[in-house]
């Protein structure tokens, strides 16, 4: 007899952790182990690099671990024992060390950023929602399209578009293409904006920052581009490029809570008017994005340490000055190198093959929708950017 029953669900805790059961996190072993892997080689060809030409910096391990990355997806392929791993690390590990990324930043940093990037943030958005509807509309592709691509380009990525069609009665293929037109210019704007930030803002760390953070689709590209900008140009101060990319990526997060649901209640009361049936909305605590908390949490841990101190005392009644000041440097680098793992997961994730199925005029409509948020992203950065001072 043929056992038809569904594999157990993860338990909360699980979930949360691991992404599957307990007695399933073995099988993440070999893609965690290969993504470590691609970092521990593209730490070791970035320094052959910028060796032999000179400039220490200059060639990014991150950027390298998600090149190596693509390389051995394309050429050599990943083998399907490797793929529960890699996905534990573009999911897992990516909000592991965006959580750990927080003791680098005081809470009144986060509430600064977060605070006077929410104009940018919401300008950013709203000109996605705009561009995207109006030229699906223009080329005669679906509204639904049109919407996913919307909400993936500016809110949080694939992580949305999953979350927006269920409410819309989406398909699966307006899925994959949304995905596919997210994942290939969120890759493309991770590569070069760090680049172009640093040429149009001339070096200043809090706009580029700003403008990572509220331009680029994925919040794995977001870290992923803020932590280029900082080893490609040498950025050491706190804030650091990442730091303020990441937060201006975390409010766009959390505007999935107003956002998605707003959108797929007016798509659905519009369904209703024409006598369609509407999709199922995705429950509101599913939008939670719970690695905020985190994030914030470890920034509040590092003002209690800081504010012990400063008074003459001990860093959370524990450690004196110099040991806090080791250990948040130890968590700084564990960051970056738990960062580097989900980074390495990107390029092991994306497959060439598969994004060649995307059409031309989805093709289009997220490229006028990619660079509309970027040029509106750069606009609003020269108005509120000198506004923020941390």
């Amino acid at each position: 007899m043929v056992d038809d029953a569904s594999p157990p669900k993860p338990a909360f805790l699980e979930n949360l952790l691991f992404g599957t059961t307990i007695d399933r996190v073995p099988a993440l072993i070999p893609g965690v182990a290969l993504a470590a892997a691609v970092v521990v080689a593209a730490v070791g060809l970035a320094k052959l690099i910028n060796t032999a030409l000179g400039f220490d910096g200059l060639v990014s391990f991150i950027l390298l671990a998600i090149v190596v990355g693509m390389i051995v997806r394309n050429t050599v392929g990943l083998n399907d024992v490797f793929a529960p791993g890699v996905a534990f690390s573009l999911k897992k590990l990516l909000r592991l060390g965006i959580i750990l990324l927080g003791i680098r930043l005081s809470i009144l940093d986060v509430l600064k950023i977060g605070g006077f990037g929410i104009p940018i943030v919401l300008g950013a958005v709203l000109t996605g929602l705009f561009v995207a509807t109006a030229a699906t509309r223009r080329l005669g592709l679906s509204d639904r399209l049109g919407t996913l691509i919307a909400i993936g380009t500016g809110i949080c990525g694939a992580t949305a578009i999953v979350a927006t069609a269920p409410g819309i009665g989406a398909k699966d293929e307006e899925i994959a293409y949304a995905v596919a037109n997210i994942t290939i210019f969120g890759i493309a704007a991770m590569l070069l904006y760090p680049f172009l930030g640093n040429l149009i803002f001339g070096g200043d760390v809090i706009k580029t920052g700003l403008f990572l953070g509220t331009s680029i689709h994925e919040t794995a590209q977001v870290a992923g581009a803020g932590l280029i900008y900082d080893q490609t140009f040498g950025i050491t101060t706190s804030p650091s490029g990442a730091d303020i990319a990441v937060v201006a990526k975390l409010v766009r997060n959390a505007l999935m809570l107003l956002a998605i649901p707003g959108i797929t209640y007016l798509y659905a009361r519009r369904l209703r008017n024409e006598g369609e049936e509407a999709g199922r909305q995705t429950r509101l605590v599913e939008l939670i994005p719970v690695f905020i908390f985190g994030f914030l949490a470890m920034a509040g841990l590092r003002s209690l340490g800081d504010a012990g101190i400063a008074s003459g005392g001990q860093a959370l009644g524990i450690w004196g000055e110099q040991a806090w000041i080791d250990l948040t440097h130890t968590i700084r680098n564990w960051a970056e190198y738990v960062l580097a793992t989900a980074m390495a997961g990107v390029g092991l994730g994306t497959s060439i093959t598969q994004l060649k199925g995307l059409g031309i005029k989805p093709f289009l409509v997220g490229i006028a929708t990619a660079l509309a948020v970027g040029v509106v992203s750069v606009g609003l950065v020269f108005v509120f950017g000198p506004l923020i001072s941390v």
